[in-house]
Order: C-alpha cells, then structure tokens, then sequence
C-alpha cells in the first residue's frame, strides 16, 4: 500500500499494526477476521452574529474486529492501540466469541466479490490536498466570509426584526482501512469542507421563524460559501406569516432539499435485514413492476470525485453502479453475506451508497429544457410545495406514512406560505403517481434526488 503524507491520515504504523492484529486474531483461535481501522479529525469554527463564539477540534481513531469462530460470530471495537492492550482485547473478544450459539450462515464474503482496486484511498477522487494548507485563519476567515450578518443585515427590516445568525465552517478528513484474514485490504479516504447558517427572525405578526441553507463538498475549491447566510435568511423571511390550507387532495411539490425523505423508506424496504424478517412493504418483489415506470433509481457509488462515492461496503465487497429500480421495476436487493446466506439469495452489497433518482416528465405539454422546481410548479399550476418536514413516521412493513410539513401552497406563480399541516399516504401509492422527477439535484448531498411532483395527495390541517 502506497505510503502518503496526508496530516491525520492512517500512518505506515498504524496500518501495520492492523495487519499484524489479523494473525493475533487467528493464535487466538480465531477461524476468520475482518478489522477495520478508522481515523477521522474534524474542525469547527461556529460565529453567532458574525463573531466568533466557538472552536471545536475532535479527532478518533478505532480498531473494529469481525470475528468468526466455529459458525460463532461477534463485532469489537477498541480505541486504545498500545500493543499490550490490544493482546488483552484480542484474547478476550476470541473468547467471548467461543460462547455464542453457532450460526452456519457467519462467514467472509468470498474473495472473488472483494474490492481489488482501493489500494491507495485516493482512487475515487474524494481527497483534496488543500486540506493540508487549512489552518485556523483560513478556517475563520471563510466563516467570517459567509455572515451576512456583519455586512449588510445588521439592521432590520420593516417586516421582520433579526434574533441571529449562526454560522458554521468545518472541514474534515476520513481514512478508512479495512482488512481480513482472506486478503482483502482496501482504503478509503476523503476530505470534506462544510459552511452552514441559520437565521432566527420575529416577523412583523410576532412570530419566530427560523431558515437554514448550507454546502458542502470533498473539495474546497467547490465549495459555495458567499450567499449560504443571505439564502437561510431569505428561507426564514419567506415564512412570516404562515397559516394553514383547507384540507383535501393536492398536486405535492417536494423541494430538492428534503426530496430525499420520499426516497429513504424505500431504500430501507430493500434492505436485507428488513426484508428476511418480514418487516418490509417490498416483501418479494425483486423483478416485479411495484411502481410507476417513469421511476428509476440507481446506486451510483463509483462516481469519481462525487459525496458519497465509495468503491467497497463494509465488508469490502465491490460497489458497482448498477440500478435499484429501473420503469417502476425492483432490479436489486441490498443483502450482505450473511442475510443472502439465510435468505437463500446471491449478495449484493450492504446498503445503497450512493442513490441517484433519473428525471423524469409526465407533466404533458412540452418538456422544459431544465426540469427544475420552477418548471415543475409551472406546469402543476398549483399544489403545495414542501419545503421542510416536522416529525412523523413511515411504517416499515405497511409503507403507510404520515409526516408534518411546512413549505408554500403556490397556484399560478404566486406563494402563500403553510405551517402545522400534515401530509399521508402509503409508498407505493406515492410512487406510482409520480408526476416529475428534476435535474437539480444539489452535489452536496450524498442522495441525488430532485425535486419531486406527486398527484392527488392526502393534506390534512
């Protein structure tokens, strides 16, 4: 494995100490062994009112060991390294493991399936060098950069007077080892720059209301920081005066935003462990059409330089690109080598890494040359656009979900801002009236999903 000079990155020691911990594993009687060694640092810099309230600096380091004996199976963690420690560790965790029932289904996955290709960390593109020239100034001086507070909002407006802004700049770097006794070794690492701010204002009516906008990315250079805080005020302010909208049926609009939140219950339905313990709403539905065939959803982990790119799932098994849902039609299971041992299935990997929703027009009329929100409520003409959501829940073996939101009723161009309603359904339903799917994801986001167009959806008060 290549030797780097990355600060806070694994060293050449640490490595080989993990490796020297898979033959320790193995005198200790182990049949079988993955470790995965995690290190990570974080900086933070948080300003109230575009002054500088709080420096955080966190960093970790763990050793993580899978252990399989005799069909027996047991997960330890330790974040002390000193080699007598670690004796100790290993020898216990062994044996804690010999007296655990047996399972015929624990195993490695099998070499074959292992990442072959993540030898150095850097092969997806996720590091940038200019993590190693950040210092505390830099750190300040972007923070101090993206407060809007300090230059041109600090006096207030006739329709709202400002409680605060908040501001967060943070960076950090993540290297990720993973190793087992069959030969696998793979490496991830990534860096990644982050600028948030939330605005607290009292509108003109009395009330408080609060907006948030934030960017990040693995590279500095792309990170947008000027317009984070005037964006997060312009969120809060177009709240004042929000009241509530009959109940009924409307068109839903689902802001880029939050758009991933209509994605998660289904990523989860397709996940093994829900699925083998019958708490799944897609149950058996692997090469079924379940949804509208304008739906198509891939996992995309081998994106070069995107969030979320990853070449291996925890087990070190290979990502691929591939699609999960492809004209309304289950393509893929996420089963690890365990639960597609017990399922009597093949294995896939472990969960969708990197999920990326395909745009889509069934708005009829002639499709705009950018799907974006804007398109998208154009051609509704009118609905309820969702902007943010507030608690609720979706049932994992029904797919019946109930959430509260907040956002804009709009009807031929004009807003009208809504708060306390709540909005229900069930996931497949919600998926076969599929009305768009945009092309605005934002790059920050791990989840590629844009903005969303939904028919006939229950609102209530």
């Amino acid at each position: 494995m290549m030797e780097m000079n990355i600060p806070w990155s694994i060293t050449p020691q640490e490595a080989d100490l993990a490796r020297a911990c898979i033959a320790k594993t193995l005198d200790a009687g182990a049949d079988a062994v993955r470790i995965s060694l995690n290190k990570s640092v974080m900086d933070l810099y948080s300003l109230r009112n575009g002054i500088l309230e709080k420096v955080t600096h966190n960093g970790d380091r763990s050793l993580m060991f899978c252990i399989f004996k005799g069909g027996r199976f047991g997960t330890f963690s330790i974040n002390r390294l000193a080699p007598e420690q670690i004796d100790a560790f290993i020898r216990e965790a062994v044996a804690m493991v010999s007296m655990l029932a047996p399972d015929p289904f624990r195993r490695l996955p099998a070499p074959e399936r292992l990442a072959k290709d993540a030898t150095t960390g850097l092969e997806t593109g996720l590091y940038d060098p200019a993590y190693a020239t950040m210092t505390p100034e830099k750190r300040l001086e972007l923070a101090l950069q993206a407060s809007y507070y300090r230059t041109e909002c600090s006096a207030e407006k006739s329709e709202y007077s400002i409680i605060s802004e908040e501001t967060e700049y943070s960076d950090s770097l993540s290297d990720l080892l993973v190793l087992d006794s069959g030969g696998l070794e793979a490496r991830h690492l990534e860096s990644s720059f982050e600028i948030g701010c939330e605005y607290t204002i009292q509108g003109s009516d009395g009330n408080k209301y609060s907006g948030y906008w934030w960017d990040s990315s693995p590279s500095l250079g792309k990170l947008q920081v000027d317009g984070i805080c005037r964006k997060a005020l312009e969120r809060a302010a177009a709240q004042i005066g929000a009241g509530s909208t009959p109940t009924g049926k409307y068109t839903m609009v689902v802001e880029n935003e939050v758009a991933s939140k209509m994605i998660n219950p289904l990523l989860g339905a397709l996940g093994g462990y829900s699925l083998q313990q019958n708490n799944s709403f897609l149950v058996d539905s692997l090469g079924k059409k379940i949804f509208h065939e304008g739906f198509n959803l891939s996992d995309r982990p081998r994106t070069e330089g995107a969030n979320g790119a990853r070449l291996f799932d925890s087990e070190g098994v290979a990502t691929v690109n591939a699609p999960v849902i492809e004209g309304g039609v289950v393509k893929k299971y996420f089963l690890n080598t365990y639960i597609a041992g017990k399922m009597g299935l093949e294995p896939t990997v472990e969960e969708c890494i990197k999920p990326v929703v395909e745009p889509y027009w069934g708005l009829g009329g002639e499709k705009p040359q950018v799907i974006d929100k804007q398109a998208i409520m154009k051609a509704c003409g009118e609905g309820i656009l969702v902007t943010g959501f507030n608690g609720g829940n979706c049932n994992s073996a029904t797919g019946d979900f109930s959430y509260g939101i907040e956002g804009f009723a709009f009807s031929d161009g004009s807003l009208r801002p809504v708060h306390g309603m709540v909005v229900t359904g069930n996931m497949i339903k919600l998926w076969n009236s599929l009305l768009a799917a945009g092309e605005d994801t934002r790059p920050c986001m791990n989840k590629q999903v844009p903005t969303l167009a939904f028919k006939d959806m229950d609102f209530s008060a």
